[in-house]
C-alpha cells in the first residue's frame, strides 16, 4: 500500500514528535527518573523541620506571639536571636577569637584573688562572732561591726562576677539567678537608671506625695497588670479592665525572704458635706511573702483568712468628678513578726476615712515600693459600679459657679 508524499511525511513528523522526548529525557533531562523520584519523597519526609518556635531564634513578630501564648519567652533581643540563627552553635566562652580569650584569662585571675579575698574576709567575720561582746565594746558595737564587714563580703562577691562575659549574656538574655548578689545589682543598677525615675516623677508630677506620705524613697520595683497587660505608671486605665484584682510583681534587690503589706489607696474621693476630698482604701493585704528569686504577687488569691483585710474595691470615680489616682503601696514588715489580721481590722472598723500615714505607724511598716495608675468616669463605670453594690452611679457633679464680684461704678472724672 502506497501513501501520498504529504500523508507520509505527517506520519514521519508525528513519529519523531513521540521518540524525541523519550530520548532527550535519558540524556539531557532534568527531571528524575521514576525510581530517583521516590528515593526524593522518601529522603523528603525525614528533612529537618524549621524550629521556628525556638526561643533563642525565634526574630518574627507573629512567632514571638505565638511564644508568649504559650507561656515561653524568647531570650535576649530580636537582633541577638537572628545573629544566633545565621551563626554556627559555638558555646559563648568558646568563641575563636584570640583577644576574647586573652582578655577572659586577665578575668579569671582577677576572679580568683577576689575568691581569695571573699574567704578570708568569711574567715575574719567567724573569728569576731566568737569573740565575746563585752571585749569589742558591747553588743551593739560588736552588731554593727558584723553588719559592716557582712555588707564588704557582698561587695566582694560583686567585684568577683562584675566583669565575667558569662554572667552579663545571662542577665542580657533574662536568665540570671536573682538569688546571687551579682544579678540583684545588675537588676537593681538597670532599674534604677530609667524605670526608678520614671516612677518617681509620676508620683511627685500627680503629687501622691506628699498627699499620701509625706515621704517616700523606692527601694523594690513594683509592676502592675490587669490580665495580661501591663499598666505603666500613670496611666488612664478604662474601669472595666481595672475591675478585677490586680497583679503585681514586686521586685527587691536584697537577700532573704520578706513579709510584705499591700495598700491601694484612693486620695481623692469628694465629701460634698465638707466640701473637701477623703482616702478611700481599696485594697489592703498583709502577710504576703515575698523574696528576689519570687516576685510574683497576684491579689486575687491570697487567703481572706490570714491575708485580706480589705477585699478589691474595684476603682471608679462618679461623674463631673476629675481623675482619680490609684496608689498602690508596698511596705516591708519588720523581720520576723506577722501582722495579725483582727488587729487591722479593729484599727480600720469605724473609721470614715482611711489614712496610710496612722496604719504605718501603727503596725511599725517601712515603705519599699509605690506604682500609680489613674481612673476616671467612662462609658463602663455605672456598669462596674452596680455589679459591684456602689452607689452614686446616677450622681453627677458639678463645680459650683464663682460668685460675681460687686458691681462698682467708677469714677466719670477719670475720663475728662
Amino acid at each position: 500500500m502506497q501513501l501520498s508524499r504529504p500523508a507520509y511525511r505527517c506520519l514521519q513528523c508525528t513519529i519523531r514528535r513521540a521518540s524525541l522526548p523519550s530520548l532527550l529525557g535519558r540524556r539531557f533531562g532534568i527531571t528524575a527518573s521514576p525510581k530517583e523520584e521516590v528515593s526524593v519523597e522518601k529522603t523528603s519526609t525525614h528533612r529537618p523541620s524549621r524550629q521556628i518556635d525556638n526561643p533563642n531564634t525565634v526574630t518574627i513578630r507573629w512567632q514571638e506571639r505565638r511564644l508568649s501564648k504559650k507561656g515561653i519567652q524568647p531570650v535576649g533581643s530580636r537582633r541577638r536571636r537572628a545573629a544566633l540563627k545565621s551563626t554556627s552553635s559555638i558555646p559563648f566562652e568558646q568563641l575563636p577569637y584570640q583577644c576574647f580569650q586573652e582578655a577572659r584569662k586577665v578575668l579569671l585571675e582577677d576572679r580568683e584573688e577576689k575568691l581569695k579575698q571573699i574567704e578570708e574576709e568569711r574567715k575574719r567575720i567567724a573569728k569576731i562572732q566568737s569573740i565575746p561582746a563585752i571585749q569589742l565594746g558591747g553588743e551593739n558595737t560588736k552588731k554593727a561591726k558584723l553588719v559592716r564587714m557582712q555588707k564588704y563580703l557582698e561587695h566582694l562577691k560583686i567585684l568577683a562576677d562584675i566583669n565575667d562575659p558569662i554572667i552579663k549574656k545571662r542577665y542580657e538574655d533574662g536568665l540570671g539567678d536573682m538569688n546571687r548578689p551579682i544579678y540583684r545589682f545588675l537588676a537593681d543598677r538597670e532599674w534604677r537608671q530609667y524605670r526608678r525615675l520614671i516612677t518617681m516623677q509620676r508620683i511627685n508630677q500627680m503629687h501622691v506625695v506628699p498627699d499620701v506620705l509625706p515621704h517616700l524613697d523606692p527601694t523594690a520595683e513594683v509592676t502592675l497588670w490587669f490580665g495580661r497587660r501591663k499598666i505603666p505608671p500613670g496611666e488612664l486605665v478604662d474601669s472595666r479592665i481595672s475591675e478585677t484584682p490586680a497583679k503585681l510583681k514586686v521586685q527587691v534587690f536584697d537577700k532573704g525572704e520578706r513579709l510584705l503589706s499591700v495598700i491601694v489607696v484612693d486620695p481623692d474621693v469628694p465629701n460634698l458635706e465638707t466640701d473637701e476630698f477623703l482616702y478611700r482604701c481599696h485594697f489592703l493585704g498583709v502577710n504576703i511573702p515575698i523574696g528576689p528569686a519570687s516576685p510574683l504577687l497576684p491579689l486575687a488569691p491570697l487567703s481572706a483568712e490570714s491575708q485580706i483585710a480589705i477585699p478589691w474595691i474595684p476603682p471608679h470615680a462618679q461623674k463631673g468628678s476629675a481623675y482619680h489616682r490609684m496608689s498602690t503601696f508596698v511596705l516591708q514588715q519588720r523581720e520576723g513578726e506577722i501582722v495579725d489580721l483582727q488587729m487591722v481590722q479593729d484599727f480600720l472598723k469605724g473609721k470614715a476615712q482611711f489614712n496610710l500615714r496612722s496604719f504605718r505607724d501603727r503596725f511599725l511598716l517601712k515603705p519599699v515600693g509605690v506604682h500609680m495608675f489613674r481612673t476616671i468616669w467612662d462609658e463602663g463605670t455605672a456598669g462596674v459600679m452596680s455589679r459591684a453594690g456602689i452607689e452614686g452611679a446616677d450622681i453627677e457633679l458639678r463645680r459650683p459657679k464663682p460668685e460675681k464680684l460687686p458691681y462698682k461704678k467708677k469714677d466719670s472724672k477719670r475720663y475728662r
